[in-house]
């Protein structure tokens, strides 16, 4: 209504107000669900019907047209404890209307506006806390979700985040023959076809990451598990060693991260505990085949991973015990160095005809494992690039070489007639485990260097990548790096690796990699591998930010020091799901 000059609104209508508007701001920017919004929106909104009806306006009469001035009323507070201060002096013009029957609605309404803002002020701190957004280290809520972040909730200072992945692959793989190649990562000489559903490169996963900050230092604690989707096998490498398709079988679990690290952007960061080694670990996350198959490895007994390109093209870096320092970036370069738990000399080409090792062994270990790398992160126009390096050395000690032997005993069975019956072979096997010169303890230093680059330059990328060691072997580290006679061998690989996004969800990827291993100084072994090789081609279909469809084709070789050699190809699909 207006008399003259004056408007009063009617206090049952319902006003935007900034309490629904910061509803509608929360809701627009995913801090709210649905759900939460509209609890909210009709809590608010309850109470300003409630605060108008309960102050409907009535007929006071006044003996004067000034209203009572802001001293002469009781101050009232909003639920943070501010004073609201009423309204002071209104002019009432006009005629053909009491005064008095105005001004009461007038001071009603400004009454209302004041409850209204208590109202909108008092919910919205009960919003805050209910979300956990007042501080209050006793409850949780969910950060807004960034795809390829995890899940991430925050519980006063502490962010918990839960990230992971999924995959599985149908593989299909067939051998072009050949003769068995010790130490070779081909199945080419196995003579049959085979068929699997399986794990590629990754297995499952599972990381907790707990991360806060307490007196200046940024602390989080890393949990991963992962777990294949086929039966595992005991052995040397756990729930690597390879697969057992049979029933009653059991997937493998592999915890291999476990770790907790410390520092800030300033001085740097501190870790202790498992984690992916420095050395050859920027190889194996470039590496395309991460989210595929690539060389199957054993594709008629699957075990929790294939090898990707593990030992045709680089050396695995490993999971490894770990207490390692991270520098702050400066202008772009960044340096880490760690020791590590010392890892064994290994035979893993096994024995030859006369059942003497083709490797030498070691389980002494006096000194720490010692890895550093150094990286060079730079942009140029529409250029991206990583350039890095990196180093290993490890001290084997008492150095051990296995050996076979079979005794042949001939026993003459008595005939029932007193006579000598049948002649039987009595064959009796011993192994034992003899020092590499007899009556010395010998032992090698292992040394290895690598460098690799990263570059990425519109919907196209590059990978190229180098190592050389010695001692260090091929495959696995430390895998057939010393000779049975105790002497290292040489050994060095690379792979190159194109990348081409056609669009935001369909890229192709071709990668060429080989990984050699040439014989120690007065070596003769004609059946060890030479050279592990593989060309792989796939094609990657995002379908939506979690879920990825990959289609794959690989061809891996193995070449003996000999005339031995063998080859197979392999096709695989699959989905891989991340979050």
């Amino acid at each position: 209504m207006a008399t003259g000059g004056a408007s009063i609104a009617h206090p049952d209508e319902a006003r935007a107000d900034d309490y629904s508007e910061l509803l509608d701001i929360l809701k627009a920017k995913g801090s709210l669900t649905q759900g939460e919004y509209r609890g909210l929106l009709a809590h608010h909104m309850q109470h300003v019907r409630e605060a108008a009806s309960a102050a409907r306006p009535q007929y006071v009469p006044a003996q004067r047209h000034v209203a009572t001035p802001t001293s002469a009323h009781a101050p009232m507070r909003t639920a943070m404890g501010n004073t609201v201060q009423p309204p002071g002096q209104i002019e009432i013009g006009g005629g053909g209307m009491d005064p008095d029957y105005v001004l009461a609605q007038a001071q009603q309404a400004a009454a209302n506006a004041q409850a209204s803002a208590a109202s909108a002020e008092s919910t919205w701190l009960a919003a805050q806390h209910s979300m956990g957004l007042g501080g209050g280290d006793s409850f949780v809520r969910m950060a807004k979700y960034e795809p390829g972040k995890g899940l991430t909730f925050k519980a006063g200072p502490i962010n918990i985040n839960l990230s992971g992945f999924i995959n599985g692959f149908y593989t299909y793989n067939s051998p072009a023959g050949g003769m068995p190649v010790a130490g070779g990562v081909s199945t080419g000489s196995s003579g049959f076809d085979s068929s699997a559903l399986r794990n590629g490169l990754l297995p499952a996963g599972l990381i907790l990451k707990l991360s806060t900050t307490q007196n200046g230092i940024d602390l989080a604690a890393v949990m991963g598990m992962y777990p294949g989707i086929d039966n595992a096998k005991n052995g040397a490498f756990n729930a690597n060693t390879g697969g057992s398709p049979v029933g009653l079988g059991t997937a493998g679990i592999d915890f291999r991260q476990v770790y907790v690290t410390a520092g800030n952007k300033k001085w740097g960061t501190f870790k202790i505990g498992r984690d992916l080694g420095i050395f050859g670990g920027d190889a194996i996350l470039d590496d395309a085949t991460l989210l595929s198959v690539g060389s199957t490895g054993s594709n008629s007994a699957p075990g929790n991973t294939s090898l990707g390109r593990i030992g045709v093209g680089y050396v695995y870096a490993d999971w490894i015990p770990q207490i390692s320092y991270q520098s702050p970036t400066i202008k772009g370069f960044q340096g880490t160095i760690g020791i590590l738990q010392p890892l064994d000399e290994f035979d893993f080409s096994g024995t030859d005809a006369n059942g003497t090792a083709y490797s030498a062994g070691s389980t002494q270990h006096s000194s720490p494992m010692i890895q550093g790398k150094v990286t060079y992160d730079f942009k140029i126009g529409g250029l991206s690039a990583r350039i890095w390096a990196s180093f290993l050395t490890q001290h084997q000690q008492d150095l051990t070489v296995s050996r076979t032997t079979t005794v042949h005993t001939a026993l003459l069975e008595a005939n029932g007639a007193g006579g000598i019956g049948g002649v039987y072979d009595l064959p009796t096997t011993t192994t034992t485990d003899d020092a590499v010169n007899p009556g010395q303890k010998r032992g090698v230093t292992a040394e290895a260097g690598e460098i690799g680059t990263k570059l990425t330059y519109g919907p196209a990328q590059f990978v190229g990548y180098y190592y050389r060691g010695s001692g260090l072997g091929t495959t696995g580290l430390f895998f057939d790096g010393v000779a049975s006679n105790g002497h290292k061998r040489a050994s060095e690989g690379y792979y190159v690796q194109m990348m081409y996004n056609f669009t935001k969800k369909f890229k192709l990827v071709g990668s060429y990699g080989v990984s050699n291993l040439y014989l120690a100084p007065g070596e003769t072994n004609p059946d060890l591998v030479r050279r592990n090789e593989s060309e792989v081609g796939a094609a990657y279909y995002k379908m939506t930010d979690w879920l990825n469809l990959v289609a794959e084709y690989a061809h891996t070789s193995s070449a003996a020091h000999g005339p031995y050699k063998e080859s197979d190809n392999s096709a695989s699909g699959g989905m891989i799901l991340l979050f």
